[in-house]
């Protein structure tokens, strides 16, 4: 089912006008052609949503990297590594914190550490989840350079 660039209406099988607006059906309000939309891995996820799901859990990251045709795209490729370089580093992070927790004197202010690195996790995680919605490849100032080592960007 095929629908009009420009009103979102349902076009006709075979129709050159949609029958709603009537502008051509690959024609978007501005006139020129319409816009084509984020590309679609063969498996039916576009790889902007690919490459957000890569973010969700580690799960994902590793099966995009496993399978075709998504371990074939420098893009959903690049975001799946870097959502498991992310979480790997944010576990050895709060392994460190944990040890440092343990410390006579130093792991009460782990109490007070804890909280806000978390919050300034949460938000950085929000960010790329955002970003790989948003078609950018966006990186983390080490982790990401990694990333884009091994995806081949």
């Amino acid at each position: 089912m095929a629908f009009c660039a420009n009103c979102g209406g349902e076009l006709a099988a075979g129709a050159n006008n949609c029958s709603k607006c009537g502008k051509p059906a690959a024609q978007s309000a501005g006139g020129g052609a319409a816009a084509a939309p984020a590309q679609a891995a063969a498996g039916g996820l576009q790889d902007n949503v690919a490459g957000m799901l890569a973010y969700i859990t580690i799960v994902p990251a590793i099966i995009f990297l496993v399978v075709a045709p998504y371990n074939e795209n420098k893009f959903i490729r690049f975001h799946s590594f870097q959502s498991i370089f992310f979480c790997v580093a944010w576990t050895v992070l709060w392994i460190a914190l944990s040890i440092v927790g343990m410390i006579p004197f130093l792991g009460f202010l782990t109490l007070f550490i804890a909280p806000v690195l978390g919050l300034a996790g949460l938000a950085l995680w929000i960010v790329m989840l955002a970003k790989a919605y948003g078609n950018q490849m966006w990186k983390l100032p080490i982790i990401g350079e990694l990333a884009a080592k091994q995806a081949g960007v």
